[in-house]
């Protein structure tokens, strides 16, 4: 048995719905129009059937009154246009007068069986519930200090129903702040719409946030919704709002004060309920100082304010970002697997990254289409210096003669791809060392080097200036430890994991454990191809 509420006009017609839903055992409340309907409460009902015509423009009044509460609509002029619109705007469903009595049915019975939200009888979800582990909302990646601080900021300022100012260079993830932010609020079930300010021409601007009556102006040939009036009930993000005309700022002045809105060409006043969250890469104590932002919307949207460090301030959160991004870009490019070189991992750390997230996305993207192989080189990021020219990669070797052990490191690997297990040859770079350098010890000498023993030094020895000479010929420095990632990565799928260790010269156990180290898992499910 459930709880319904019937707002109908006509007494004859409630009475009808509430014999038959009494046939179903269902506890029916009615109501004679909107107003009596919100005196009623409609959130506390299990169901709402509203006539059309009393639900108002689109039923959006008696969805926004019953929410999260499930609204049929019944039409006594049924058009196609005013139910896809109701519907849009989350009706559970829209039947025609006269109605079936066993569609109805059906349909009451869909509607009660819709996922609810939120029980009406129950508490609100802690706002907690939408937030990650640590206070961390769980769409925002880092762990540094001022990070840390930008989420303590979001989990106190979310549940508050305040304006919030978002500052941030560009390319910051301003957006996710405003989202983690809504997400995190009472008004989560309704909706947030972004607005980004500077991508509005400034003669259509009012007509967008504020919506606009039928012939306001030429080419007005209906009447639209403004985007502030649609966030009703929600949060409205109006990113770069520095950007913002004078005669605009006055009007959301307004709407911020008194919480209300007249569309372009309207006389009447709207009201709307809408939490505001701004944001600005710009100085708007400067530009009101200059008479660009108006001051008194300027103390109105500094009401609570997040400031977003820049990404050369966050540490080693660029590679935490780097490898979040790089896992979804490969993705979707359909390069599954692709990772960072060890020098090209070094040069996003020491970046400056005057573009931000948005630059870092942009480069890795870059280097998933041009990387030949599965590890991305630096040259493939394309980054530049500030006066735009290709930023140098760091020097492959010290001034310092190569020790013996090192330049000997690549030699197992070398015979492995003699038999034809690899696609390229390694060399030396120190290819004009003496031969003493290189040669295997002496027979009956005993072996002085893990090389010697035929097993090449640990992944952490430093950089020995190592290159890759690929089927066309182009050569790539890498360090020791991309040189294990390129050959693990490039042979794991043909070579069982014994075969892998015998050709790098290391034991299993020393392989598994810089696999743990390096993070390259086993692929499951793998053949082993025959030992030569």
């Amino acid at each position: 048995m459930a709880r319904i509420l019937i707002v109908e006009k006509e007494g004859a017609s409630r009475n009808t719905l509430q014999h038959l839903l009494e046939r179903e055992d269902h506890d029916v409340v009615q109501a004679s129009g909107l107003e009596d309907a919100r005196l009623q409460h409609p959130a506390d009902f299990a169901l709402v059937i509203c006539d059309s015509e009393l639900a108002g423009e689109h039923a959006d009044p008696i969805l926004r009154a019953s929410r999260p509460t499930p609204v049929l609509l019944l039409a006594d002029n049924p058009s196609l246009h005013a139910a896809i619109g109701c519907l849009k705007a989350g009706a559970a469903d829209y039947l025609p007068k006269p109605f079936d009595q066993q569609a109805f049915a059906r349909s009451v019975r869909d509607a009660l069986s819709l996922p609810r939200q939120g029980a009406p009888s129950a508490a609100p979800p802690p706002p907690q519930a939408h937030a990650g582990t640590a206070n961390k909302p769980v769409e925002m990646i880092g762990h540094c200090r001022a990070m840390q601080q930008v989420y303590t900021r979001i989990r106190k300022v979310a549940p508050a129903d305040v304006t919030v100012l978002v500052l941030g260079e560009s390319g910051t993830g301003k957006e996710l702040v405003a989202r983690a932010i809504h997400r995190q609020s009472e008004r989560h079930q309704a909706p947030l719409i972004c607005v980004n300010c500077a991508a509005i021409p400034e003669t259509l601007i009012e007509s967008e946030l504020f919506g606009h009556e039928k012939g306001a102006f030429t080419g007005a040939t209906s009447s639209r919704t403004g985007l502030i009036e649609a966030a009703d009930g929600g949060t409205l993000f109006l990113d770069e709002i520095g950007e913002l005309p004078l005669d605009a700022q006055a009007r959301l002045l307004r709407v911020l004060q008194e919480g209300e809105i007249r569309r372009v060409g309207a006389i009447e006043t709207r009201y709307v309920d809408i939490r505001l969250i701004a944001a600005t890469h710009r100085n708007l104590h400067q530009l009101s100082a200059s008479g660009e932002f108006r001051l008194d919307l300027y103390y109105r949207l500094n009401v609570m304010e997040i400031d977003l460090p820049p990404l050369r301030e966050r540490g080693d959160d660029v590679l935490e970002l780097a490898e979040h991004l790089l896992a979804g870009i490969a993705r979707k490019h359909g390069r599954d697997g692709m990772r960072l070189s060890q020098r090209a991992r070094q040069e996003i750390h020491h970046y400056a990254w005057p573009g931000n997230v948005r630059e870092l996305e942009n480069a890795l993207e870059r280097g998933v289409i041009l990387a030949e192989r599965r590890i991305i080189a630096p040259e493939d990021l394309g980054l530049r210096t500030p006066s735009g020219q290709p930023l140098q990669a760091a020097p492959a070797a010290t001034a310092d003669p190569v020790p013996p052990p090192t330049a000997q490191a690549p030699k197992t690997a070398g015979k492995g791809a003699a038999k034809g297990a690899m696609k390229g040859t390694v060399k030396s770079a120190a290819r004009d060392a003496s031969p003493e350098t290189t040669a295997a010890p002496a027979k009956g000498q005993p072996a002085t080097s893990q090389q010697d023993m035929g097993q090449p030094p640990p992944a952490d020895t430093p950089r020995s200036g190592l290159s890759v000479v690929g089927d066309a010929g182009e050569e790539e420095d890498l360090s020791l430890e991309d040189y294990f990632q390129h050959f693990v990565l490039e042979h794991q799928d043909h070579m069982s994991e014994t075969e892998l260790a015998r050709r790098l010269g290391i034991s299993r156990k020393n392989l598994w454990e810089r696999r743990q180290r390096l993070g390259i898992p086993r692929r499951k499910g793998r053949r082993s191809s025959p030992a030569n």
